[in-house]
């Protein structure tokens, strides 16, 4: 017998995946439109620098409690990689925009805007899935925060190149792919 997945399998697979990985997006996505009442679009402020150091923060102080470090704010890891997902979709937004788009968004367009990176993220994943077999379930949650990290340097390289890169994607493709292994995180510390 073929230790190989039949294209049913993968189908099956795939169906599971999305299922959960929408589960994970709305949870996001609500926060993100609580937030958003609370605070307006505040987030506007922040340049995509600031946005890629925010998300920098937040992936370490989960690598720093992955490695045992000693907790001293009640949030765990769970709201940390909802942080993740969310500064991720702010960033993808602020790329969008131009430089004379209002600071104060109002709400229905903000979340149109985070409707659609989530869209286009998720379009990402389908895509690279499909090409990596489901590889992300064999995956520990630890290697999915490294992956995270070594994206934020990888961006942080790309922006003080300020537009000389080589042979790079670009940044947006770098924090779909951040959001992704976030959001996968979630579907792990779930099913846990």
């Amino acid at each position: 017998m073929s230790s190989h997945p039949t294209n049913s399998d993968s189908a099956s697979d795939l169906g599971r995946t999305l299922i959960q990985y929408d589960g994970q997006v709305a949870a996001c996505r609500a926060l993100f439109l609580d937030k958003m009442h609370d605070y307006g679009t505040a987030w506007r402020v922040l340049r995509p620098a600031s946005l890629t150091d925010q998300l920098f923060i937040k992936a370490h102080r989960i690598r720093t409690l992955q490695e045992g470090g000693t907790q001293q704010v009640e949030e765990g890891i769970r709201p940390e990689f909802v942080g993740i997902v969310n500064y991720c979709m702010m960033a993808l937004i602020q790329l969008e925009l131009s430089e004379d788009s209002p600071m104060e968004l109002p709400a229905d367009e903000a979340t149109g805007l985070y409707d659609g990176a989530l869209s286009q993220t998720r379009d990402l994943m389908t895509r690279k899935n499909h090409d990596y077999g489901e590889a992300w379930r064999d995956m520990r949650v630890s290697s999915l925060t490294d992956l995270i990290l070594m994206k934020l340097l990888r961006i942080k390289q790309l922006e003080d190149l300020e537009g000389g890169a080589k042979v790079s994607e670009g940044v947006d493709a770098g924090y779909m792919d951040m959001a992704n292994y976030a959001l996968f995180a979630l579907i792990h510390l779930e099913s846990a």
